[in-house]
């Protein structure tokens, strides 16, 4: 499972870059569903002025369209940053089986930073959590962009 969690971040972080040469914040997306990539997604919220265009939005809305189905179970969504809680309460809507996420937001992230949205006992679908793949190449992408826009 490490080498495919790999391979899929790999393809999120480039997205993630595509949104950085945007001028977004550089953050990708990739929606698996039983081996096969059926949604991807990068931040789109000041190109596209939506207050909803993060990756991972996205990548349901292209993986939903692909399949014909707004009920994404057996998927696994690979996302460079963790998942705000708009992002999360749309996973947990779509019924995302697995979220493997690169670094950890500290001060938006519902899944394990700021709360443990996914995995909370009290909602009626839980959402597996692995974080850390790739998580230096994800936190350098994102302190790259801030620093270039500070400066």
């Amino acid at each position: 499972m490490a080498s495919l969690d790999k391979h899929y971040m790999s393809l999120a972080l480039r997205l993630a870059k595509d949104a950085f040469g945007r001028r977004e914040v550089p953050v990708g997306a990739v929606l698996v569903v039983e081996g096969r990539i059926c949604g991807w997604g990068s931040n789109r919220r000041m190109n596209d002025n939506q207050i909803i265009g993060h990756a991972e939005i996205l990548a349901l809305e292209t993986a939903s369209a692909s399949l014909g189905d707004w009920r994404l179970m057996r998927s696994t969504l690979y996302v460079t940053l963790e998942p705000c809680i708009m992002c999360t309460g749309a996973l947990l809507q779509a019924r995302v089986d697995r979220v493997v996420f690169g670094c950890r937001d500290p001060k938006a992230g519902a899944m394990r930073s700021l709360f443990a949205l996914g995995e909370d006992p009290r909602l009626n679908h839980r959402i597996k959590v692995d974080e850390g793949v790739l998580a230096d190449e994800c936190s350098n992408i994102l302190h790259e962009f801030f620093e270039k826009l500070r400066s």
